[in-house]
């Protein structure tokens, strides 16, 4: 696994958040669309990917993902998939995901461990400080350490 420096990527980034979030809006007009993930936090290292957050209500999570995948996107099969929570990866080559959760549900929490991150530079430094002692790693056990930290920065440990 291979992360980059903030100016190495957060700008090509943010104008690809730019051009998904106004195509998301033209399919679901009452989506809650949200930047996550490390290039939505400042100074963050990364992979380099973009995470969009599609939260909308319970009920209508499926018409969501259905719609979301005629962007050319498709479910990610390697990860957790609820009625409240479906992850959809492009499959143009961008590395591009959307985080289609149910708003309220337990899948929720995107957004706060964004915000805690933005609103505390020692977390970002202890954030990247773990993603490269994770290089060489493999997906596994860099999501299983990741994990560990965001259930740490959210108090639910």
């Amino acid at each position: 696994m291979k992360f980059y420096r903030a100016d190495e990527y957060q700008a090509s980034c943010e104008d690809l958040y730019r051009k998904y979030e106004l195509k998301i809006k033209a399919l679901l007009p009452d989506a809650v669309i949200e930047h996550i993930g490390a290039s939505s936090i400042p100074n963050a290292v990364s992979k380099g990917d973009l995470d969009i957050l599609v939260g909308v209500s319970g009920n209508e999570l499926e018409k969501a993902v259905e719609l979301l995948s005629t962007l050319g996107f498709n479910e990610k099969s390697d990860t957790l998939r609820t009625s409240e929570l479906c992850m959809l990866e492009s499959s143009s080559g961008e590395d591009v995901a959307f985080q289609v959760v149910a708003i309220g549900s337990e899948f929720d929490f995107f957004v706060r461990f964004r915000d805690k991150l933005r609103e505390n530079s020692a977390l970002v430094q202890q954030y990247n400080e773990l993603k490269m002692s994770c290089t060489g790693w493999s997906h596994d056990d860099y999501r299983r350490k990741k994990s560990a930290f965001i259930e740490r920065v959210l108090g639910q440990v």
